[in-house]
């Protein structure tokens, strides 16, 4: 696999059309090729949206601090949410679309004194930059990765994610394939999505290096798709608290409702 990235301008909220900038900074020559993945970070995602809430603005207006006023936000955005003061580092830890994560991703860096969440309907924007990059290069197996970054317990530091995928099958399924003395896997699949997030991630950077895009190259364990994916591939990636490996941790605190929990 080789990670190849892009060097953009300061994407600030005066950025509203993400196709633009990939026009811009996604080059002609060399050009996407078949068989490549196009990840895009979400921050970019959410700033040309305009998913971003200048919080000083709202504190001097309201007379409010900095942490009651982004606590409201993280409330209102996540599905579920444990106060702060459930934390030693008074950090809401939060559950997101399927996804425990802090914050419910809301970030601040390189965010220009913004608060950046995550995009909205991220899916619909890795199908749109999907089939934008597959008229644009003439291809059909190209795919798009919409990716972020968080921690995981019990290990040090952040590691990139897919919150969105487009072009290419998600898990590799090896449940019933043989390991290499015959012995049927039974429960491995492979979380193709992530592992490619991760890989973005670590080489577009996570402090000022400005590029938040890069061509994922040279994936032969990637299996291409020239659709976008179906509502069960998506629903098959998600597992309910119930029946996660860590249910037995996961429901033993009281998590409280968000204002994007499910009635």
């Amino acid at each position: 696999m080789r990670v190849r990235t892009f060097k953009t301008h300061a994407i600030t909220p005066a950025d509203t059309d993400l196709l633009a900038i990939l026009d811009r900074y996604v080059p002609d020559v060399p050009a996407v090729e078949e068989g490549t993945v196009l990840a895009i970070t979400s921050k970019i995602v959410a700033i040309c949206q305009g998913r971003v809430v200048k919080l000083e603005e709202v504190e001097q207006a309201e007379g409010r601090s900095h942490a009651d006023v982004k606590g409201e936000l993280i409330r209102q955005e996540a599905d579920y949410y444990l106060p702060p003061g459930e934390s030693k580092y008074r950090v809401w830890l939060t559950i997101k679309e399927g996804r425990l994560i802090p914050s419910a991703g809301i970030d601040e860096s390189n965010g220009a004194g913004y608060a950046i969440l995550w995009p909205a309907d991220a899916q619909a924007v890795a199908n749109r930059v999907r089939a934008y990059l597959a008229a644009r290069f003439g291809r059909r197996r190209v795919g798009v990765l919409i990716t972020d970054s968080t921690t995981a317990p019990l290990r040090l530091g952040v590691t990139g994610i897919g919150i969105a995928h487009s072009g290419f099958q998600a898990i590799n399924d090896l449940v019933g394939t043989p390991d290499i003395f015959g012995r049927p896997l039974q429960v491995t699949r492979v979380n193709v999505r992530d592992a490619l997030a991760a890989a973005a991630v670590l080489v577009m950077g996570e402090g000022r290096e400005q590029t938040p895009l890069a061509l994922l190259e040279e994936l032969p364990f990637v299996a291409f798709q020239d659709r976008d994916p179906t509502p069960d591939e998506l629903a098959a990636l998600q597992i309910a608290p119930d029946d996660d490996l860590y249910a037995p941790l996961l429901k033993s605190v009281a998590w409280q409702r968000g204002g994007q929990g499910a009635s």
